[in-house]
């Protein structure tokens, strides 16, 4: 269509016969068509409002960011059919404005919003002055001066979720070597003393030996209880290294469920102590994984933990396995009282914690174990309705391998 067809048509409405106005429809509604077909084609989202915030126009690309129908979506408020949108803050500015918006439905995903003002320029009007016959002292016609109007906003938005999760790995990936570096200094400074205080321990207890036996006794018991002390004292350092520090997983086929079961049995104790009920549904025919047992079973430790302490008493725990196309499913469910939107948008921070005597340790070191394993971990959760960690750990299908085995036979025989 020529570019400038609604300006002629605005010109000539005056002189447009009856005969020419199906015609001039039939254009109109070939170039509405046209760039219909322009704008969703493109991947940005566009949506158009009018003044008062009410959607009269937006794409496919739009649709599928927010899950929206556009027959439902035309003529409604946007801050209505997109819950939790600030329509103020977008708008108050008067000019174009830039900003980022996370949104949870139908997908986590972050969007930016660049959002123009709609101006309406008035169209000159005509006043007609006077003219004398020679041309001389009369006045010329003017344009009448009218204010633009505002008539609505323009929103292109861009998901900018994998260049801000890229953004926000290289962040954590800097904390967590900061982590490092100071948990291996620390380590340092405590491991010097538990030395000194073993090597002590060591000359106290040949002392001992020259004593009678009532005061040798006595001061074993003492010397054995302090021993245990640091022995236990050095086991939590070498843990909490292991636990931070990168390590590449040793892996060898294991059975998931196999080590989800095993790390329930860890806290029975503690589970019936506190009567939280356990309610395991782990599915039998889960192929084999390739899994560091050690690391994998450290990570449900922490998952469990968490949920346990988070329900304090009488609550329940759910774990699951199921099988996906291309992952096998470890889901945790607990009955505790959840995390706030701001929470949990924390809650891979170092040292972050809602519990009082929390390290903020525990599901960072779980987020890492997973993805050294080449999975993915999400969390659901909202205030007071508990909370669901789900860990997605990939599979090859063998049965897969097979058929490309049998395929590559097949040619070969043909041939």
């Amino acid at each position: 269509m020529k570019a400038g067809f609604l300006e002629k048509l605005i010109e000539r409405l005056g002189r447009i016969g009856p005969e020419d106005v199906q015609n001039y429809f039939l254009r109109l509604a070939q170039e509405k068509g046209f760039l219909e077909t322009v704008f969703n084609a493109i991947q940005e989202g566009i949506i158009v409002t009018d003044a008062k915030g009410r959607i009269t126009y937006l794409n496919d690309a739009a649709c599928g960011l927010f899950g929206l129908e556009a027959g439902e979506a035309i003529g409604k408020r946007l801050d209505e059919r997109i819950g939790g949108l600030d329509w103020k803050s977008l708008t108050q500015s008067g000019g174009p404005v830039s900003h980022d918006v996370e949104i949870f439905y139908p997908q986590n995903r972050f969007i930016n919003f660049y959002v123009v003002p709609l101006v309406m320029e008035p169209r000159e009007s005509a006043v007609a002055g006077s003219v004398d016959s020679g041309g001389r002292g009369g006045a010329r016609s003017t344009p009448a001066a009218t204010a633009a109007e505002q008539v609505g906003h323009v929103m292109i938005l861009r998901d900018i979720t994998e260049s801000r999760r890229t953004a926000q790995q290289t962040i954590e990936s800097e904390r967590l070597n900061a982590l490092r570096l100071l948990a291996a200094g620390v380590a340092h400074e405590i491991g010097n003393p538990l030395n000194s205080l073993h090597i002590h321990l060591q000359l106290m207890e040949r002392s001992v030996q020259k004593l009678h036996d009532g005061e040798k006794t006595e001061l074993q018991q003492s010397i054995d209880v302090a021993r245990s002390e640091v022995n236990r004292l050095d086991s939590i350092v070498t843990q909490f290294l292991k636990a931070i520090r990168p390590s590449r997983p040793q892996l060898r086929p294991e059975n998931v469920n196999t080590i989800v079961e095993e790390a329930v049995r860890f806290f029975a104790p503690e589970l019936q102590d506190r009567e939280i009920l356990v309610e395991q549904e782990l599915r039998s025919d889960l192929p084999l994984l390739q899994l560091d047992r050690d690391q994998m079973k450290q990570a449900f430790y922490n998952v469990i933990k968490n949920s346990v302490e988070a329900m304090h008493r009488h609550g329940t725990l759910r774990v699951r396995t199921d099988l996906a196309d291309t992952h096998v499913i470890v889901r945790f469910e607990d009955s505790g009282g959840g995390m706030s939107a701001e929470d949990l948008s924390r809650v891979f921070e170092p040292y972050f914690t809602t519990k009082p005597s929390g390290s903020g340790l525990g599901l960072l070191i779980v987020r890492r174990i997973v993805r050294e394993h080449g999975g993915e971990l999400s969390i659901e959760s909202s205030q007071d309705k508990g909370l669901a960690l789900t860990i997605r750990l990939p599979f090859i299908d063998k049965r897969i391998r097979m058929l490309e085995a049998g395929q590559a036979r097949d040619q070969t025989s043909n041939r």
